[in-house]
């Protein structure tokens, strides 16, 4: 008896062609998510309820961080997924690593090159590099929503098989049903992790001790990816490594450990 399945929504992974240029979901996730972060940004800044007493960035300076943010994310997210993901193909085929309209892009990659965008300008600046780290914390998972969303659409980084009511049957994933661990990771990265990043910034004033909100970024988005890991399939160059583990466990425990730890020092250097 086959199981359950919805039909997989058939969305056009590109939304519009220009002639040899193709605007893809893919692509606006990402201009969405950098557009909404420089907006929410300055929001945040401008609430001086949120800060204590002292110097943060100014909105021209968030003007001027938003360049560094988007070369560390498309640098760090694709250097990451060539690293990590599918070393040997990309090096056997060194021109498809600048073609990141046709996906493959790593999170924790991205991650790391925002973090080194921050310090780097922090540095240059002289403004408070955790301050900045807040900031960007506190408004990434708006972009993780949107790319999440972009995955689903173009029927990527799908889930396990399941007789859940709500699998669907990708179109690159076979016959059965699978979990749609995109749309997981949209609501747990996505919208929760929002939710309760805002939660500590407006009501806890988190802002008031560097650091801290991003010390919770990183435990709020690593126990996530952690949880949907269970439920989506590795990628199929990778498969499953030691004991059941995935990459994404592997990369993500790692960001956990160090929120935790980062937000224990912080608070004892706080009391």
């Amino acid at each position: 008896m086959p199981l359950p399945a919805l039909p997989f929504p058939a969305i056009d992974p590109v939304l519009i062609e220009l002639g040899p240029l193709a605007i893809r979901w893919y692509s606006l996730a990402y201009i969405a998510g950098l557009l909404f972060a420089w907006w929410y940004v300055k929001r945040l800044i401008r609430n001086n309820h949120l800060w204590a007493d002292g110097p943060r960035p100014s909105p021209l300076q968030i003007d001027d961080v938003m360049i560094w943010i988007v070369l560390g994310v498309i640098l760090g997210g694709r250097i990451g997924y060539v690293l990590a993901y599918n070393p040997a193909y990309f090096f056997a085929n060194p021109a498809t690593i600048f073609a990141i309209w046709e996906g493959g892009m790593s999170f924790h990659g991205g991650a790391a090159g925002v973090i080194l965008a921050m310090t780097l300008y922090g540095w240059r600046h002289k403004i408070s590099i955790l301050s900045l780290l807040d900031l960007a914390a506190a408004s990434v998972p708006v972009g993780l929503f949107f790319g999440r969303l972009a995955n689903f659409i173009n029927g990527e980084l799908y889930g396990r098989v399941s007789d859940v009511p709500w699998a669907f049957v990708f179109p690159g994933g076979g016959p059965e049903p699978r979990h749609p661990s995109q749309l997981y990771e949209a609501a747990l990265e996505g919208i929760v992790l929002f939710l309760v990043l805002r939660y500590l910034t407006h009501r806890r004033f988190l802002l008031k001790q560097p650091g801290l909100v991003g010390a919770a970024f990183l435990v709020g988005y690593g126990t996530a990816r952690i949880i949907v890991e269970f439920f989506r399939m590795p990628d199929p160059q990778i498969g499953f490594l030691a004991g059941g583990l995935t990459m994404g466990m592997a990369l993500s425990a790692p960001m956990v450990l160090a929120g935790l730890i980062a937000a224990y020092l912080i608070t004892r250097r706080a009391a």
